[in-house]
């Protein structure tokens, strides 16, 4: 009997994720290798910043998804080199991984743009950590400056920078002004909210560049509305503790600047090289350029839509890309190229509004937002978290609430 051929993906987000599921049943034998033990669904990252849901509720562990699947095995490891002549992996602690056919999906991570003093000064949204940290820290902002006098100290902590104007800084900068809205008046006496000062910073010259322009206005005045300093137009020159400077020369006086300005493809590993952009040359079967038996997908594969153009760094051409690899490696080589089918573009803007294009239908208000409702409770891993998900969004709306509002720092003991 023939050797079952052995696949290991790299990464286990939206494509490789998806792929790995695919995969199941299928006559190969699979291993998943990533540093996280769980499957985040990073689209609702913001919630939990937020302060509107827990991070189980976003997060499902890898191993609870394939515990039924006698040919995917998962592995936490973190993937060093790649050796693709010997189709070898090394491993963080030092082991080696022999593969047949290999698919990496390592995803990105974010981008400052060479700004050091940004980086070192930003709060992200990437990943659960960062979305924690940055929960603890707004909570923090708003009780200390309960304690502090009138002065610049105090609007310091209720000053609150956001850049990057694309989804997830809108949707972030419309949560944190409806967490303001909610909270201040009912549990923080001391303060007034009209002293919270959120500002957006967008370096186009308007909101959600992909977006058509009657949906990018109608989100910015709807920010607007809801007290967020909307600035297109303006970047970011520099950043201390203390402060964020434009390149207008305006001064933000902040000890907070949430960063959410974009992303760059994670570490191909140097094999297969990147290109220019920094992500793998993939051909029109997603296979790499240059090597055998290894695939590229989702943010890290330079992946081309029917016109030639490079595919988003977004979840839904990855999760298309992770199962057409998957016929691929189960089938042999698919007769048909990839082709990417945009399902269209979503994105809140505070509480009970949204904007959004399906095709040729665009929504706002309410009927966008209960779109894009349903669309993320269908794509939000694990039946379990859908309904957990749903009975909070519920609760939310009913009560005004936000519930999850408790500060947890990891040097803590009882």
């Amino acid at each position: 009997m023939a050797a079952r051929r052995k696949v290991i993906i790299v990464g286990a987000g939206f494509g490789g994720l998806q792929c790995a599921q695919a995969l199941i049943g299928k006559p190969v034998d699979v291993l998943l290798i990533d540093d996280r033990n769980y499957h985040l669904f990073t689209p609702l990252l913001y919630q939990v910043a937020s302060c509107l849901l827990a991070p189980s509720e976003i997060a499902t562990p890898l191993r609870t998804l394939f515990r039924h699947a006698p040919n995917v095995r998962y592995r936490q490891g973190r993937v060093v080199r790649v050796d693709t002549d010997a189709k070898l992996l090394a491993l963080a602690d030092d082991d080696v991984v022999a593969y047949d056919t290999l698919v990496l999906a390592t995803g990105s991570t974010t981008n400052y743009y060479g700004k050091s003093d940004v980086e070192q000064q930003a709060l992200g949204l990437k990943d659960l950590g960062e979305a924690l940290r940055l929960r603890n820290h707004v909570l923090t902002c708003l009780e200390r400056a309960v304690i502090e006098p009138e002065g610049d100290d105090r609007r310091r902590h209720l000053t609150f920078c956001v850049v990057g104007g694309g989804p997830t800084g809108v949707e972030y900068a419309g949560a944190l002004a409806e967490l303001v809205r909610l909270v201040l008046p009912r549990e923080y006496p001391e303060l007034d909210r009209r002293d919270v000062r959120i500002v957006l910073v967008e370096g186009t010259d308007r909101l959600l560049p992909a977006f058509t322009p009657r949906l990018s206005a109608y989100a910015k005045k709807t920010l607007e509305r809801l007290g967020v300093e909307v600035r297109c137009n303006s970047l970011v020159a520099s950043a201390d503790d203390r402060s964020v400077t434009l390149v207008d020369g305006t001064h933000l006086a902040t000890y907070s600047m949430v960063w959410a300005a974009g992303v760059q493809p994670a570490d191909p590993l140097d094999q297969p090289p990147a290109g220019p952009s920094g992500r793998v040359a993939v051909d029109d079967h997603l296979r790499a350029v240059g090597v055998d038996d290894v695939y590229a997908l989702g943010d890290v594969a330079a992946g081309h839509d029917r016109k030639g153009a490079t595919l988003p760094m977004l979840a839904t051409p990855a999760m298309q890309e992770g199962r057409y690899v998957a016929r691929e490696i189960a089938e042999g080589p698919l007769a048909k190229p990839f082709r990417y089918r945009n399902r269209g573009t979503l994105a809140t803007v505070g509480r009970s509004a949204a904007v959004g294009k399906i095709g040729p239908l665009q929504f706002t208000g309410f009927i966008g937002w209960v779109v894009w409702l349903t669309v993320h409770l269908y794509y939000l891993i694990g039946f379990g978290n859908r309904v957990r998900v749903l009975a909070r969004w519920a609760y939310y709306y009913a009560r005004l609430e936000r519930p999850v509002r408790i500060i947890v720092r990891a040097d803590e003991r009882s």
